[in-house]
């Protein structure tokens, strides 16, 4: 039996359908890269190989880096960042949503059902040499079977909103006159180390400096002479918070205090006393009645080891102010340490009863 003789010129049906549909997915493919190129939003493509496949123009400008430097390469993290890490588009290719608060302050995982990441961070980019501030979105690309087939990552420059909440933050958090922390950051500063010092049970130290004769001094020299000698006593104070978690602040009016973590009473006091050692340095006119010729500190210094029952810092509060209370009544331009107030009496021969009691002016 003769098979029947295909027509000169005819494609089969399932052929020409098959080819129709090859050219459609590849116009869409085509037209899907170049719209992306002409994306006004930094977009960039990796393949599951994490290679780069696609770097668009607005990518180029936002970074510097042209997409002739990183098409076909690995090297996409060089656009950001100085070190060799991952960026999020990387972190999607592998699944790793465990690894964001490795490299990212804020962030986000959208869940394992294919929605990708989100996050925010500061880049150096090298290439332009200054830092942005990114929020960064990456989700993956699947094909019918549900194979990683690229990521897309896109990003948002929030350079200028996040130094306006700095801004607004410190403003939030610092004294306008000295430019030290304020009383609402020290309160928390100092509930946040004395949990700490729970944990570790190692000691937390407080100061309290105040400036002899404030009022005095105001009155004989104006109060913009007033502040500026607060400014002079705060940069002081300032210089001796030298590690991390050291906080200097204005406490209010003429007084400042230093938060000192891991530090004893023996250390603090020494600190102390090159506080008021600085301040008698500068020599700072005074000469109302009353006072003496030069600009003096009294300083108040506790330390102490937070136990079970230690709910608050009331506590340390209250013997660095019953300290610097002491300061003031044996003469001022003095440190005083809370451990050694009765040996501070003791040695100027006043009797028992001169002794102040119980003073708490402070509380947490």
């Amino acid at each position: 039996m003769a098979r029947p003789v295909k027509s000169p010129g005819k494609t089969p049906r399932r052929t020409a359908d098959k080819t129709v549909s090859n050219k459609t997915v590849d116009v869409a493919d085509s037209y899907a890269v170049r719209l992306m190129q002409h994306l006004v939003v930094p977009t960039f493509v990796i393949d599951p190989g994490r290679r780069v496949v696609i770097w668009n123009r607005a990518c180029e400008r936002l970074t510097g880096v042209a997409a002739s430097e990183v098409i076909g390469t690995s090297k996409h993290w060089q656009a950001f960042y100085e070190t060799r890490r991952p960026c999020l588009a990387d972190l999607v290719a592998l699944d790793r949503p465990e690894r964001l608060p490795e490299f990212y302050s804020e962030y986000a995982a959208r869940g394992h059902n294919g929605l990708g990441f989100s996050a925010e961070n500061w880049c150096t980019m090298p290439k332009l040499g200054n830092q942005l501030y990114l929020a960064i979105d990456a989700g993956p690309i699947h094909d019918e079977a549900g194979h990683l087939i690229a990521v897309v990552e896109t990003l948002r420059d929030l350079t200028d909103q996040k130094r306006a909440e700095m801004a607004l933050k410190e403003l939030a958090t610092k004294d306008g006159l000295t430019g030290l922390s304020n009383r609402r950051s020290f309160d928390q500063m100092l509930m946040s180390e004395w949990a700490r010092a729970q944990r570790t049970q190692k000691p937390l130290a407080l100061l309290f400096v105040d400036v002899d004769h404030f009022k005095l001094f105001n009155d004989h020299h104006g109060h913009q002479n007033g502040d500026e000698c607060l400014r002079v006593v705060a940069s002081v104070v300032s210089r001796h918070a030298v590690r991390p978690l050291d906080l200097a602040s204005r406490y209010g009016g003429e007084e400042f205090a230093l938060i000192l973590p891991d530090m004893d009473c023996d250390s603090a006091c020494v600190i102390a006393e090159e506080i008021r050692g600085a301040v008698m340095a500068l020599r700072i006119a005074h000469g109302a009645a009353g006072a003496g010729d030069h600009v003096t500190l009294s300083v108040g210094v506790a330390s102490h080891i937070p136990g079970a029952v230690d709910g608050s810092p009331d506590r340390l509060l209250g013997a660095a102010d019953e300290a610097l209370y002491v300061a003031k009544r044996l003469g001022r331009n003095r440190v005083i340490c809370a451990e050694r107030v009765l040996a501070e009496f003791a040695s100027l021969g006043r009797q028992a009863a001169a002794v102040p009691g119980p003073f708490r002016r402070k509380s947490a």
